[in-house]
């Protein structure tokens, strides 16, 4: 007996509803708010204590939560089309190297 392949939807074609579509861009800008804090607070740790390794925490919420932000709003207020798949891979490099400063941060 042959067993049922399970497939799992990583990404949909469609493109959620106007309001739907505001809520969830509006989510993501308390997201990279809420980082852009947090990169603050490290950034006011590091000036307070001279601790280099709150340095790299702070510049890694930067790339991984704010940068990501900034090179869509640039994106949009451009007249570029096409640039989606370089764009996304721009985003998730900038956001890789911001996750492995927040790790090497915390391994100093």
């Amino acid at each position: 007996m042959r067993k049922p392949i399970v497939e799992i939807i990583l990404q949909t074609t469609g493109q959620p509803a106007g309001d739907v579509r505001l809520a969830l861009q509006a989510y993501e800008l308390v997201g990279a708010a809420l980082g852009v804090f947090i990169a603050y607070l490290a950034y006011r740790g590091y000036r307070r204590n001279d601790s280099r390794p709150m340095l790299f925490v702070s510049l890694g919420f930067v790339l991984a939560l704010g940068m990501p932000l900034v090179i869509t709003l640039v994106y949009f207020a451009l007249p570029i089309t096409g640039w989606q798949v370089p764009l996304q891979v721009i985003i998730q490099t900038v956001e890789i190297v911001g996750l492995l400063c927040i790790i090497y941060g915390l391994r100093l």
